[in-house]
């Protein structure tokens, strides 16, 4: 293994900003901040522990419910009919009654904005392999482990109390920027801030998102509470050319829970700025080749990246490229050879794939015998010099 250890400059993006990062103290007792924009994990505080969701576990019938129609097994305009199990439920509900017939936009939006437990109910039956809520809870388990979630196990369609309903903030992170990034379309509908289904049960009509009044770009995604599980939000803002997804729980209250969004909106958005480390096909460092026409070949990032730093930053992030060295020869432009690791202050580590900027043929024959002498020749100096 080779390390080649280098100091990456960048012009950020903004200037005047505070010079030193200022560590966030959620009062959460579980958070995971993520700026979506870049990959980069800002604040994680047992981010991978599985914990008691609540109704932020909606997401993932939504996404699955998304898939459907795209996929044309539901259109927005169908009806589905709603069971007495779907009835059953209380909480947060659209107050639907066992025998309507209700359309799948008007169920979609009630689980979006009312958080409705009966809604999610009735989705769960339409789209189960057995025509249950179990069975749909299991295929949401299997389908959230395809989508990275390790960390998540479905008992339910709704985030009801159950032992067994379970998933990490960090899961919850990545169900969030899956449905921004998979369905477009449809995320818009996160935004609403009142949906009024009946007129005659208008006490669930407002979206209980904090942030949305606030005028700072927050457009999703969805809360949360029971008594175990606390209040919980997963939320994301877009400001600019940047986003943030981040998930908290166990608040104690809906106005504590208020106060921690916006004090991590305030301080994602404040406290770092992006930063251009490398243009596309920009050389990072070189590696050596065994057995080639050349000794030594470029590495680079495929494309431009950009990255996170503190705000007020001096200009400079270590990094350090790692390959299995030398490379064999042959080797082919555009192959994955190394990682660049850079290491923002304060920050997790990034990792990024480096490839091959040229090929390296294999050396023909003079080559060979060239190497081979090489190898004998250090060798045997190795020897002579333990003898002395």
């Amino acid at each position: 293994m080779r390390t080649v250890l280098l100091t990456l400059g960048f012009v950020a993006a903004l200037v005047g900003a505070p010079a030193k990062l200022v560590a966030f103290e959620t009062q959460a007792t579980s958070a995971f901040v993520l700026d979506h924009s870049t990959g980069t994990v800002l604040l994680s505080k047992d981010a991978d522990v599985p914990l008691p969701p609540a109704s932020m576990s909606k997401l993932m019938t939504l996404y699955v419910a998304f898939e459907a129609v795209r996929d044309g097994r539901l259109k927005m305009d169908d009806t589905l009919r709603v069971s007495e199990h779907a009835m059953s439920y209380g909480g947060s509900t659209m107050f639907l009654q066992a025998g309507e017939r209700v359309k799948v936009s008007d169920l979609i939006t009630g689980i979006i904005v009312l958080s409705g437990n009966d809604a999610c109910a009735v989705i769960a039956e339409a789209l189960s392999p057995d025509g249950t809520e179990a069975g749909f809870s299991r295929f949401m388990t299997e389908r959230a482990k395809k989508l990275g979630m390790t960390h998540s196990t479905f008992a339910n369609s709704n985030g009801w109390p159950n032992p067994r309903h379970r998933m990490s903030m960090r899961d919850l992170a990545i169900l969030g920027g899956r449905i921004i990034d998979d369905f477009p379309e449809f995320y818009t509908m996160f935004s609403q801030k009142e949906f009024l289904f009946d007129e005659k049960e208008s006490q669930n009509r407002f979206n209980r998102n904090p942030l949305l009044g606030l005028g700072i770009g927050a457009d999703g995604l969805k809360t949360g509470h029971t008594q175990e599980a606390g209040y919980g939000l997963v939320g994301s803002v877009a400001q600019g050319s940047r986003r943030i997804i981040f998930v908290i729980s166990g608040l104690q209250t809906e106005q504590a829970r208020a106060r921690e969004a916006e004090a991590i909106t305030n301080w994602a958005f404040r406290q770092f700025t992006t930063a251009q480390l490398l243009q596309e096909g920009q050389v990072v460092a070189e590696a050596d080749v065994w057995m080639g026409e050349t000794t030594r070949v470029a590495l680079t990032a495929g494309k431009a990246l950009n990255t996170l730093v503190p705000s007020g930053s001096d200009g400079k992030v270590d990094a350090e490229v790692v390959y299995s060295g030398p490379l064999r020869a042959p080797v082919t432009a555009g192959d994955t050879v190394g990682t660049l690791i850079i290491r923002p202050e304060g920050l997790a580590a990034t990792e990024v794939p480096l490839v091959a900027a040229t090929s390296v043929a294999q050396g023909g024959v003079m080559v060979r015998l060239k190497t081979a002498s090489r190898k004998v020749m250090k060798k045997l100096l190795a020897e002579a010099e333990g003898a002395l």
